[in-house]
């Protein structure tokens, strides 16, 4: 496998047509890159090398899109990025926070301002919509709450995020209640709350069908473009990354193996990530009775 010439660097995301410039998100400057990770490593006490030599800087207002096989190392790089993972690096900065070494107060503050949107959503099933929203607030409600109330600013706010996600008339519908598609719009919502400088979104349209996913990403990059929220994802559907992000990073082993613009992801470099059909259908045949039927 190669690495292209463009692994090392960064692309002006792709705005659509008549959309505003986005603001920088916590006023860091349009062109400072809001995460930097330069030779970012993680290996676990077992000696287990999850990722290694990882290079990458996001800038606001880009869509970067993680492929590869599960394994490969993109749910490593989420948690490095929020401290949940032993990492080391000759650099690894959140909105300007050095994540290795940091104590547990500056962590806990990185992963505040870090919006998380989760595959399975990860609401409370049993509160509404509007609560689950103001959950995202939680760390800056102060002693509200301690005693699970909120400020009127605060609910004014998780009210207009669900508006923004298409939900205002769902606000005090119970989160069990809603469709695949609803609840990681609410989740989205959530994480908006935390007035996030980054969004790391891990396979967040795995549990949803081919339209809701759309939906659910192309709310992503709007949120990213307009609001200048870069957004990290994790996808397996190499089209879905094609049609909403801005550019990519493929892992393989813990490696970068390809990375670019989505424009420059040709399909032998999507064989080269995921392997060709020809190589599915030959590993099914090596298979022992491949293709007969199982008998009791």
């Amino acid at each position: 496998m190669s690495l292209t010439t463009s692994a090392r660097r960064t692309a002006t995301p792709a705005r659509p047509t008549g959309s505003p410039t986005p603001t920088a998100a916590h006023g860091q400057r349009l062109d400072s890159p809001v995460l930097v990770a330069k030779d970012l490593s993680v290996t676990y006490k077992n000696g287990h090398t999850a990722l290694s030599d990882f290079t990458l800087d996001v800038r606001p207002g880009e869509v970067v899109a993680l492929l590869g096989h599960s394994g490969s190392g993109k749910s490593t790089l989420m948690k490095a990025v929020t401290g949940l993972a032993p990492a080391t690096a000759t650099q690894l900065s959140v909105d300007g926070t050095d994540i290795p070494g940091a104590n547990a107060a500056t962590l806990r503050a990185v992963r505040a301002s870090t919006g998380y949107v989760f595959q399975h959503f990860n609401l409370v099933p049993q509160l509404s919509a509007l609560t689950n929203v103001l959950t995202g607030g939680l760390h800056s409600a102060g002693p509200l709450s301690r005693a699970g109330l909120f400020s009127r600013a605060q609910r004014e706010q998780a009210l207009a995020l669900l508006a923004r996600v298409g939900l205002a008339d769902k606000a005090s519908a119970r989160a069990d209640s809603l469709s695949g598609g609803q609840q990681q719009r609410v989740a989205i919502a959530r994480a908006l709350m935390q007035g996030p400088s980054l969004v790391l979104a891990d396979e967040p349209v795995a549990s949803l069908d081919p339209r809701l996913a759309g939906s659910v990403l192309s709310l992503l990059r709007k949120i990213a473009h307009e609001d200048g929220i870069p957004v990290i994802v994790s996808l397996h559907v190499v089209d879905l990354a094609r049609r909403y992000a801005d550019r990519f990073v493929a892992l393989d082993a813990g490696r970068i193996t390809h990375a670019g613009p989505v424009a420059s992801l040709t399909e032998d470099m999507v064989a080269d990530i995921y392997g060709s059909p020809e190589d599915d259908d030959a590993a099914a045949e090596s298979q022992p009775n491949a293709g007969q039927e199982a008998t009791a």
